[in-house]
């Protein structure tokens, strides 16, 4: 199979390729996270987890805005009009990026103060802590990557990772408190509230960042 034997060639060589190839790998996973948080939220009604799935849906709906925009401009001739597409693309989906990660504010609140009413059992922890190792792992190397690409989409893709690795590491932080629902909960506030707060100041200085290079590159 020729065509498949050039995909995989290209997907090794072409790091801009692999980043869109991964990328849309990402949306499948980051969709089956959000429903599993959505039906959680239904079935127990957590507003943790709703809150989460609903992160999740628009952190899809960005990712995906660029994916399919650079798609499109791959059927355009014009370089400038691409640059300029690309350019109008990536800052709009830099800005909501920045106001979607703001209201992580909301979430993280509701895991401080242990608004969790669901209890799970040791083997969704276990899962989802090896989900998170391998997102943060991988998302943390391609981040120091990210600059071998002179695409604004594929390093904005890349912070996108990032950012969605940090907030499964609230969300597996949240899960293991729930496996230990029996002990004493209120020992646990003040850590919470600093690792809590240290994500979300990472996340956000992260998506700060992001916006101040991309106003800087125009």
């Amino acid at each position: 199979m020729p065509n498949l034997r050039d995909f995989f060639s290209r997907w090794r060589k072409d790091y801009d390729f692999r980043t869109f190839v991964n990328s849309s790998g990402s949306l499948l996973a980051t969709a089956a996270f959000a429903l599993y948080n959505g039906f959680l939220g239904i079935y127990h009604a957590s507003l943790w987890h709703g809150v989460i799935c609903v992160y999740y849906l628009l952190l899809i709906l960005i990712r995906g805005t660029l994916i399919f925009s650079e798609r499109a401009n791959a059927r355009k001739t014009d370089p400038d009009r691409i640059a300029r597409d690309r350019k109008r693309t990536v800052t709009g989906a830099s800005v909501l990026l920045l106001f979607l990660n703001f209201s992580l504010v909301v979430p993280f609140e509701l895991m401080v103060m242990q608004e969790r009413p669901v209890s799970l059992t040791l083997i969704p922890a276990i899962a989802m802590a090896t989900y998170t190792f391998y997102k943060i792992t991988v998302a943390s190397m391609n981040l120091k990557k990210k600059n071998k690409s002179d695409n604004p989409t594929v390093r904005l893709l890349r912070t996108i990772n990032f950012v969605d690795a940090l907030v499964s590491i609230a969300v597996l932080q949240n899960t293991l408190i729930m496996v230990n629902a029996g002990s004493n909960r209120g020992s646990m506030l003040t850590l919470t509230a600093i690792t809590s707060g240290a994500l979300w100041a990472a996340i956000m200085i992260l998506s700060v960042s992001t916006l101040i290079k991309r106003e800087k590159a125009k």
